[in-house]
């Protein structure tokens, strides 16, 4: 996924035989503190190990973060996804680890995707089927064609994705560039209301219920536009894959993975073996050793250790509150950026059914009885797994967003699945999908999960500057000495947050720096982001 703030190319920088880099031989078997057990985190360690170094592993809850596979009581073949659960294909440096796993993916079945069945829009009332976007009444055509148009003439679509295409770096930050200066101080709304193709508001709410890819944009409205423009541009909204068996095989399989090509352990060493089984409790303060050389590191075991450089995952907010930290450890704009983080809040319902009964034909209408569902109403989005005619299915029966979000912040399990399920049968009423469910529904609000307090980022109007200072926090050699040595990554520090492939990115970003760190560096065949960092960095706006 070649992001056009930085289009660096990761996943041939992991394909290269050169490896990533190399380490001064004295620094082999170094101690380094890897803080939390998502997809960043494992990635991060997984790379150190792989250098010769010893990555200790802090997590709180459980390995994966918001690569969180729940089994269903009594049938642990079927999954709900509680955070991540599309993969699109541009994210080439995810799908290196899922294609060294050997992972099995499927199509999603997102909204009019070739491969969803069908799919019901329900909007204000009026219920659509369709199979594509041609079957759907002409409006939803004006719309597609709007946002298109919107797109070309105001964003250079097609200038983008063919620089993207091509390697074009050049074209692609001279387009980019001037975008960032353009649209960083307006939101998406802002954008589709001063575009001429769409001044119907009608036009700009159906847009916003229903969008196209994915489903529909509203929720994101008060966001940057630049936000949504780096989805379209790297085609992160399309080509989605889910991953058989539930994303969070990612994670747990590159914890017990070993790799052919270690440096200094011997074949066979891998992260769970090196933790004996099990990474360290969550961390409850991280501070500058008394000579500010290192770093110490306490878990919730009052357990100290000193490292000398410390990589952290979590979303930024843990830094607040969750950590007692050091204010030593970043600067004061570094911190000032923390706390500009936006985050976007997420809630998902899923209930096991005993098979795919949407597949049953109406005999009134000739179409399914059911398909994905598009709606104006509380569920939003309703998505549609199965595996088999005859075999127990699951339904995710509502995903949603902010706002939509927050409606179910307060309720028990069992109340969204009653407000759901009545909602749903004023689109669908001749459908009994109570009688279908067996178990218990499996819910999450990712904003009122502790260790999250959100799903992922989504930077506001004029924030561009803050994500900058935390992309580029792991480039630490013009830093004053004392705020060296701490590594920011995750997927709310990349570009493209909320895809488990920004996550990969700025993990890889943090193993380079701590390489740097500790005096290494990179084969001349195969320099990493932080050698190619100043002919591709992300454009500094001015700040007066």
């Amino acid at each position: 996924m070649l992001v056009p703030d930085f289009p660096f190319s990761y996943d041939s920088w992991l394909r290269h035989p050169a490896g990533l880099g190399s380490l001064p031989p004295d620094r082999a078997g170094t101690e380094i503190a890897v803080v939390g057990g998502g997809m960043a985190g494992i990635t991060a360690a997984y790379e150190l190990m792989r250098l010769g170094l010893r990555p200790v592993l802090y997590e709180a809850e459980q390995l994966g973060g918001r690569m969180r596979s729940v089994p269903f009581p009594g049938e642990p073949e079927r999954i709900a996804e509680m955070g991540a659960m599309r993969f699109p294909l541009s994210g080439r440096s995810l799908f290196h680890y899922i294609d060294l796993l050997g992972l099995r993916t499927f199509p999603f079945p997102n909204p009019l995707a070739p491969s969803t069945p069908s799919t019901v829009i329900d909007l204000n009332g009026r219920r659509h089927h369709a199979r594509s976007v041609e079957e759907l009444p002409g409006i939803y055509q004006e719309v597609s064609d709007a946002w298109d148009k919107a797109l070309q003439e105001r964003a250079e679509l097609s200038t983008v994705r063919d620089a993207m295409r091509r390697g074009d770096v050049e074209t692609l930050k001279v387009v980019w560039n001037r975008l960032v200066t353009e649209f960083d101080d307006q939101s998406f709304y802002g954008f589709l209301a001063t575009s001429p193709s769409f001044q119907s508001f009608r036009h700009r709410e159906i847009f916003g219920q229903v969008g196209f890819g994915t489903g529909g944009w509203d929720t994101d409205f008060p966001n940057s536009f630049l936000e949504i423009l780096r989805v379209v541009f790297t085609e992160a909204d399309e080509n989605q894959v889910g991953i058989a068996g539930g994303c969070q095989q990612v994670p747990r399989g590159l914890w017990r993975h070993a790799p052919a090509d270690l440096a200094h352990w011997p074949a066979g060493t891998s992260l769970a073996g090196l933790h004996g089984g099990a990474p360290r409790p969550a961390v409850t303060r991280i501070a500058r050793t008394p000579d500010s050389a290192g770093f110490s590191v306490t878990d919730e075991e009052n357990t100290v250790r000193e490292y000398p450089a410390v990589v952290f995952t979590p979303h930024l907010w843990t830094l607040l509150h969750r950590i007692d930290c050091d204010p030593r450890i970043l600067s004061t704009e570094h911190w000032t950026a923390v706390e500009r983080t936006h985050y976007m809040g997420s809630s998902k319902v899923f209930v096991l059914v005993d098979r795919p009964f949407w597949r049953d034909t109406d005999p009134e209408t000739g179409h399914e009885v059911m398909g994905m569902t598009l709606t104006d109403r509380m569920p939003r989005g309703v998505y549609l797994f199965e595996d088999g005619p005859d075999r127990p299915a699951v339904m995710c029966l509502s995903y949603t967003w902010n706002d939509d979000s927050l409606k179910y912040a307060t309720l028990s399990a069992d109340e969204r699945l009653e407000a759901l399920l009545s909602s749903l049968a004023a689109i669908h009423p001749n459908v009994d999908i109570r009688s279908h469910i067996i178990g218990d529904p499996i819910t999450i609000t990712w904003e009122t999960e502790p260790r999250f307090m959100g799903a992922f980022k989504s930077n506001l109007p004029g924030q561009y500057r803050y994500q900058r200072r935390l992309f580029t926090q792991f480039m630490q050699e013009e830093m004053d000495p004392a705020h060296r040595g701490l590594f920011l990554c995750g997927d709310d520090v990349s570009w493209t947050a909320g895809f488990a492939e920004g996550a990969v990115t700025t993990a890889l970003n943090a193993v380079w720096g701590v390489v740097n760190h500790l005096g290494g560096g990179t084969h001349p065949h195969n320099p990493g982001p932080g050698d190619l960092f100043h002919d591709l960095a992300p454009v500094e706006l001015p700040y007066v």
